[in-house]
């Protein structure tokens, strides 16, 4: 054994006798390729499987249990032994077709580890870690087994025992609206029960962020404080009883543990993307990251409506508005909502009225769609449902085949309906209720998708199942919502505080892209209320919130009253070949870097929350050699989100990499910065 092998050794000893692992000597382990993180896998002496996680030789996460309960079989969850144990290490470099960086490093130790029950039904369990620098992955596997084929899981058992006193950034569980709650931050131990990601701070700053990967088949991880500091997993319900029913064989979604010195470790990490499979849909050059407007805003400032009448929207001679708008300015596409039959009555409560092929007769489909082609814009369809997934999968291949046929190439989704309202047929064909993020809406959702794909479409669901790196598998899955957008400062109570984005990018953001809808340079809502940002972190919003489609989601006037500031979004790509978030802490500012995918340019955002601050950005991210022009947009003389929130500072200058920015961010304030790649 070398040197380096001696050291992890030393290492996992040393973590089973601080966290007092029995039979220490016959305990799995495994470290990652880096010897940063290190996993031990045991079982007590009652034989309750459990695993624990240090770091640099630290004890991260203490002794935590493994294990389930079912509906109809005892509960997989002591009487075991360690049967078998494997290792592997891989390391590869995988291309993404769209992103925050388009080549993914992927390099892990992995141990997988059997158990067995040493008595009675002797069923067998495996758990598979996959353990890198920056994080650990780990899942159940049920081998098929005469004892255990047909798989009832009433609850998981996983925990998450975390030993430093911690500070953490969570959202009510199990709630009426589903994801979309403003962020507390907590002691840990004040924590009830929570979505993921759960992003939490140590006293001694190190951060972790708790989360699952490649969520198919299975219902969603909740997490719920059970005592002190440990976090104990609750799958969500359903209306059948068993939570999730599968045949074995099968493989549970990955459970994550992101881990870094920094917030922005958090947010530099690929672990939820690298434990997602490769891309099952062949070529998907056709998925097209984009900027796009829409008839949209208006309905929430309550000046249009979504269904007929004297304020809709979706009229033939508005929607050939927004196109001639977007073909002028450089816009992809025109989400159109409230094109469907439909709003009328009560749509909210039960959604049996869509029609996903019906439009209005005001709306003329056929002849907008040959407008939008012959401007060199696309129209993007919506599905609102409601919930009402019994009525919408009753529809969704005719309103897709629509959507092809017309060259709509991408579709907004939505589930509108309180947690516990999603209407699904049973197998007897029984209307159930269900939840947003249960096994059922796991299955829904993957379908829209892949009939999505057999027809060129690409996906942006709203009101969905939280974000678990599926783009990878599925990359026309290009976006979706599952947290506070843009349209509660429209009508929130209270509207977004100026903190959110900063909470979101260590948060939320830590799933996959989010739809959250920016550039809004009124700064108004319904009724005059005040958004609570400056137009200068407008801007910045569109590179520090990560979405392979980003909307320039305010009205067409706006836009030309301040066509300044507009420039920037014309000017801002939505597909990166880097990424680097240059400092930043949650919950109170943030700055990242991206490179344009498609040129040698570089773009800097970077916001604040509440709290009027400066911020530095060493440029030594800036090519070698190579003069750059920063177009900056900044909070201007005495801006604040309050009293000035219209503010802004629009200036050029020369750098290179070897100059730092220096950033005067104003209270709810940010910056935007483009550095036109210059002369070598």
């Amino acid at each position: 054994m070398n040197a380096a092998g001696i050291h992890r050794l030393c290492v996992l000893i040393l973590l089973a006798l601080q966290l007092g692992l029995a039979h220490a000597q016959s305990a799995a382990t495994v470290s990652s390729p880096g010897a940063v993180l290190s996993v031990i896998v045991n079982v007590n002496d009652e034989g309750r499987p459990q695993y624990a996680i240090a770091r640099k030789g630290k004890p991260v996460i203490d002794a935590s249990r493994l294990g389930f309960i079912l509906a109809d079989a005892p509960k997989l969850e002591r009487n075991f032994v360690i049967d078998s144990q494997q290792t592997r290490s891989s390391d590869d470099t995988w291309e993404q077709p769209w992103g925050e960086r388009r080549f993914v490093r992927n390099r892990f130790n992995e141990l997988r580890v059997r158990f067995t029950e040493r008595n009675g039904l002797k069923r067998s369990l495996d758990v598979t870690f996959r353990v890198y620098d920056d994080g650990v992955g780990f899942r159940y596997e049920f081998p098929d087994q005469a004892s255990l084929h047909t798989v009832n899981i009433v609850e998981e058992l996983t925990e998450f025992d975390v030993v430093d006193p911690a500070t953490a950034w969570w959202i009510p569980g199990g709630e009426w609206n589903r994801y979309e709650y403003l962020y507390s931050t907590t002691p840990l131990e004040e924590l009830s029960q929570a979505h993921t990601p759960v992003t939490l701070r140590t006293d001694a700053g190190l951060h972790i962020a708790i989360h699952e990967a490649a969520l198919v088949d299975y219902s969603a991880m909740w997490l719920r404080r059970v005592e002190g500091q440990r976090l104990k997993t609750v799958l969500s319900p359903s209306a059948s009883g068993p939570k999730v029913v599968r045949t074995a064989p099968f493989t549970t979604p990955w459970r994550t543990l992101q881990i870094a010195d920094s917030a922005g470790g958090l947010a530099m990490s690929d672990l939820i993307l690298n434990l997602n499979e490769p891309n099952k849909l062949g070529d998907v050059s056709w998925v097209k990251p984009f900027k796009y407007v829409g008839i949209w805003w208006g309905m929430h400032l309550n000046t249009q409506t979504w269904e007929a009448g004297p304020k809709h929207g979706a009229t033939t001679a508005n929607t050939k508005r927004m196109i001639d708008f977007a073909a002028k300015n450089g816009f992809r596409g025109v989400l159109v909502e409230g094109w469907n039959k439909g709003w009328e009555a009560d749509w909210f409560a039960n959604g049996e009225s869509f029609s996903f092929t019906e439009a209005y007769p005001d709306f003329d489909i056929e002849q907008l769609a040959a407008y939008a082609k012959k401007k060199g814009v696309h129209l993007i369809g919506h599905h609102e449902t409601s919930g009402n997934i019994a009525h919408y999968e009753e529809q969704l291949e005719a309103g897709l085949d629509l959507y092809q046929r017309l060259g709509i190439d991408s579709v907004k989704t939505g589930y509108v309906a309180d947690a516990g309202g999603i209407k699904a047929k049973a197998a007897d064909g029984s209307l159930r209720f269900e939840w947003h993020d249960g096994q059922v809406m796991s299955r829904h959702h993957l379908k829209v998708v892949t009939e999505a794909a057999k027809r060129h479409i690409a996906v942006n669901a709203h009101e969905p199942i939280k974000d678990t790196g599926l783009r990878r598998t599925y990359p026309n899955w290009v976006a979706r919502e599952g947290a506070r957008g843009m349209e509660y400062n429209a009508w929130g109570s209270p509207p977004n505080p100026p903190e959110h984005e900063s909470i979101l990018v260590f948060t939320r953001m830590l799933g996959g892209p989010m739809d959250f809808t920016p550039g809004v340079l009124s700064l108004k809502g319904r009724d005059g209320l005040q958004i609570q940002s400056t137009i200068a972190k407008q801007l910045a919003t569109y590179v520090v919130l990560y979405s392979p489609i980003q909307m320039a989601a305010d009205l067409p006037e706006n836009y030309e009253k301040y066509p300044k500031p507009f420039q920037f979004i014309k000017d801002v790509p939505v597909d990166w070949s880097q990424t680097q978030v240059l400092n930043g802490e949650v919950g109170d500012f943030v700055t990242i870097a991206r490179k344009d995918r498609n040129s040698d340019d570089w773009y800097i955002g970077s916001v604040t929350d509440e709290n009027a601050r400066t911020v530095t950005a060493k440029l030594d991210f800036l090519d070698e050699g190579r003069r750059y022009t920063a177009q900056i947009y900044r909070d201007g003389e005495g801006a604040d989100w309050k009293a000035k929130p219209h503010a802004i500072a629009i200036e050029t200058r020369e750098v290179t990499r070897d100059d730092t920015l220096t950033l005067p961010l104003a209270a709810g304030g940010g910056a935007a910065i483009r550095f036109a790649a210059g002369r070598r």
